[in-house]
Parts: C-alpha cells; sequence; structure tokens
C-alpha cells in the first residue's frame, strides 16, 4: 500500500519532521495524534506527494509516488484537506463528481457512485443545494463524500488520507464521519486520519502514530499507545486511561 522509509522534510534551515517510517494496511486505519505543530499535517503533504521528503522516500504499492501519473496515482489515492473549499455555487452533487474525474466509467456508473458516496457520508439530503448555502460540517461532509467518491468502493489497493476529518462536525457527524470511514477500511482500503480527539482515536482506529516536534514519539496498537506517560509528553496533559464500559476501548479522562 502507501509507505514512508526515514522520512524527513525540511522548511528551509528548520527540520519538521525526521525519521519517519511508516505503512498503511489494507483494512486498516491509522490514526496520527500530536500537539499543534507537531508535523501531522507536514506528514500527510508528503504522503499525499504535495511536496517531496528532503530524504527518505514514499512508496505507494512498492513505487515511488513521485514515479507515478498523476491520473493513475488520482485513482489509488485520495486526499481530504484540513480546508477543503470552493468559491463556485455548484449543486453538491457536482462537487461529489469531482470526485470521479480521474476515472471513465460512464455517467451513469459516476452518477450512481456520487449517490453512494453522499449516502456514506450522510449527506443525501443536501443533493439539489447550492455549495455555497452550505454551512461549514456540511460542506466537510460533502467533501467528505467526494474522496469517497473518487476511490469508491474501496477496494484493497485503495489508500485514503484524511486531515482532521471531525473538526468541523458535531459530535453525532463526528461518528457518523468516522462509522463511514470505518466502513471503507472494511472494504479493504487503507485509512490515515489525523485527529485532535483522543477518544476517537480509541474507538474507530487500529493503530496510531504519536508525534512530537517532528519524530514518530510512538507508534503502534491504541492501548499501548494511549497511555498516560506518552500523552503527557506530546501533549503536556496530565491523563487517566480507563477501559470504555461497553467497548473495551481505551477511555481518555483528562485530571
Amino acid at each position: 500500500m502507501l509507505r514512508a522509509e526515514a522520512v524527513e522534510v525540511r522548511r528551509g534551515d528548520r527540520r519538521v519532521l525526521q525519521g519517519i517510517d511508516l505503512q498503511l494496511q489494507a483494512g486498516e486505519i491509522l490514526g496520527v495524534l500530536g500537539a499543534n505543530g507537531a508535523g501531522k499535517s507536514t506528514l500527510l503533504g508528503a504522503l499525499s506527494g504535495e511536496f517531496s521528503p528532503s530524504a527518505g522516500q514514499m512508496l505507494l504499492a512498492d513505487r515511488p509516488l513521485h514515479d507515478w501519473p498523476s491520473r493513475e496515482r488520482a485513482r489509488r489515492l485520495a486526499v481530504l484537506a484540513q480546508q477543503s473549499s470552493l468559491s463556485f455555487g455548484f449543486r453538491v452533487e457536482e462537487v461529489v463528481a469531482m470526485g470521479r474525474l480521474p476515472h471513465a466509467e460512464g455517467r451513469t456508473a459516476d452518477a450512481r457512485i456520487v449517490q453512494q458516496a453522499l449516502a456514506a457520508a450522510d449527506a443525501s439530503h443536501l443533493i439539489g443545494r447550492s455549495y455555497l448555502s452550505l454551512s461549514g460540517g456540511e460542506r466537510q461532509r460533502v467533501h467528505l463524500a467526494r474522496v469517497l467518491a473518487q476511490l469508491w468502493p474501496g477496494a484493497e489497493g485503495r489508500v485514503l488520507l484524511l486531515d482532521e476529518p471531525t473538526a468541523a462536525l458535531d459530535p453525532l457527524h463526528q461518528h457518523s464521519t468516522l462509522q463511514a470511514v470505518r466502513g471503507f477500511a472494511e472494504r479493504g482500503a487503507a485509512v490515515l486520519v489525523i485527529l485532535h480527539d483522543l477518544n476517537l482515536a480509541a474507538r474507530y482506529c487500529d493503530r496510531l502514530l504519536l508525534l512530537h516536534e517532528g519524530r514518530a514519539h510512538l507508534q503502534g496498537p491504541v492501548e499501548a499507545v494511549l497511555q498516560p506517560d506518552p500523552l503527557r509528553e506530546a501533549f503536556g496533559l496530565d491523563v487517566l486511561v480507563q477501559r470504555h464500559p461497553e467497548r473495551g476501548h481505551p477511555l481518555v479522562v483528562v485530571r
């Protein structure tokens, strides 16, 4: 799938990321955590090919990321940026259909996929609306549907990168968004998602990468990463970690 090997990113004289090794697996969600400025969005930019690392390499299906033709890469790799916006009054379904541009499956197939992606993102009721009339949270769900449509139905060999997809959403839609992402992974896609909410990460992710000052502070299963000591070191937070009374995953409580 998508792999980073000893990746380093510099901005001028400053080293923003260093020594990053990770591999995204089919059917799995890797959550990326870290304080503001830890390098999370920089990592996503490098993984998506937005910019080249200063050292190390990115491999998609064992092939250097920069060797992929852009159209072919877009059929395998989709990115939901932290801020996705449009300044034109496209209808919602037209925005989602932009995700189908790398494909050539025909209007009927594309229209069906757009409908399915909107349903997965809990945004079917927005069909026919102007994008400019939507709230921030509604726009976020439309862009989620767009990237889902780009890789639909999320089979093995597809990689989805999400930068804080729940940031503008109310609690209900935070969960429905991550449930949609979970379903996408269960169909075989590999997913990386940047999150700030530790308890959402605990519930929906399979593995976690905790970044601190541009380095991989800790990487591994959710239970191994969500521990008081590494969270204190990365965030400066004093926390209790308990078991969710029904689901059994870690539950992080700030003291």
